[in-house]
């Protein structure tokens, strides 16, 4: 039977061994992380927006001291701190929960069920399997009425943190799959180590980048990412050290160009976009992401959206014409087979 079939407590159980055999971090940097950190919630391009309200600070689980607990480091926001007005995509969950808090349910409760269920989709995510209602069912158990809300509010977090997407993969078993979001096919995490997709941190670094003008400085960088609590040199719980993260791993995996500024005296650094990330996404996905951060539409950022209108213009003109190109290729390798067998 396959795995994803089994009994969905033992799947539960066995998520929470693997948890605690694979501990990295302590109760306080767990608690450090989540109180600092508000990379979902912040937004992405200050100036270009109105700012976001400031996150609260969101209540700690009492009992997981391990890789699930520390995963969630980034994601635990109130029921009045969801960002509203973000609609999910034809497969894709919807992600947007704007209903009230329901009544007689603590707040920290509902919380608790949230990060709970993000950890068990990672762990589900890491091990390469889908996840099923019935498992998130077990995972949410002493709130079955308010699933539908905690499920949401997961998959949120998933997108807005994670960089993964939650889609439903068949629907008459309520089945549903994780995948990388905006068609990268990074997420940080080295095959047979543990750790946590850094894909978020990925997708809002493009963005910082599309949004200054396809190339930020180094500076203008880090100004963002401090302001969500996340700094060069100092261990992120998700992260690790962000600024090897950022200058190495993405460089090193061609999705990001980091490179001196011209004629800068003493010298500065700037980012841009590397061959990877124009290979895999677009510039009208990364601002249709942001606008959904922001619960807008891409036409509220008319200068970026008429040149992400102008690249998917020319993305189609490519493909036309490598398309054109193979098929006369094609045709001409034809015709000469044809003439070759008539002759002979």
């Amino acid at each position: 039977m396959p795995q994803h079939q089994k009994n969905p407590q033992c799947l539960y159980d066995q998520c929470f061994q693997t948890c605690s055999e694979i501990q990295d971090m302590e109760v306080d940097q767990v608690s450090k992380a989540l109180q600092e950190t508000h990379l979902s919630s912040y937004p992405l391009i200050p100036g270009n927006s109105k700012e976001a309200p400031d996150a609260g600070k969101p209540s700690t689980p009492e009992s997981h001291q391990s890789f699930c607990s520390s995963s969630i480091a980034m994601t635990a926001t109130s029921s009045s701190e969801l960002n509203e007005g973000a609609n999910g995509q034809e497969e894709e969950v919807g992600t947007s929960w704007a209903g009230s808090t329901p009544k007689n349910v603590p707040i920290r409760a509902l919380d608790e069920k949230v990060i709970s269920l993000v950890n068990f989709m990672l762990f589900k995510y890491h091990m390469k399997e889908p996840v099923t209602e019935a498992d998130m069912k077990v995972v949410t158990k002493e709130y079955e009425d308010h699933f539908t809300e905690i499920f949401l509010r997961a998959c949120e977090h998933m997108e807005m943190v994670f960089g993964l997407d939650v889609k439903s993969v068949d629907p008459t078993n309520h089945c549903y799959g994780l995948f990388i979001k905006l068609g990268l096919t990074y997420d940080g995490v080295l095959d047979g180590e543990e750790g946590m997709p850094k894909t978020g941190i990925l997708i809002f670094i493009l963005g910082v980048i599309f949004m200054k003008g396809n190339s930020a400085t180094e500076e203008e960088v880090w100004e963002v990412l401090n302001l969500t609590g996340i700094y060069a040199g100092q261990k992120h719980a998700i992260f690790g050290e962000p600024r090897e993260l950022i200058t190495k791993d993405f460089v090193r995996e061609k999705y990001l160009e980091y490179r001196q500024v011209a004629d800068s005296d003493p010298a500065q650094f700037e980012f841009l976009w590397g061959p990877r990330a124009h290979a895999e996404t677009t510039k009208m996905k990364v601002l249709e992401f942001l606008a959904k951060v922001h619960g807008t539409d891409p036409s509220s950022f008319p200068s970026p959206y008429e040149e992400a209108l102008q690249d998917e213009e020319e993305r189609a003109r490519a493909r036309i014409s490598a398309w054109s190109t193979s098929t006369f290729g094609a045709n001409a390798r034809s015709r000469a087979k044809s003439s070759h067998f008539s002759c002979s």
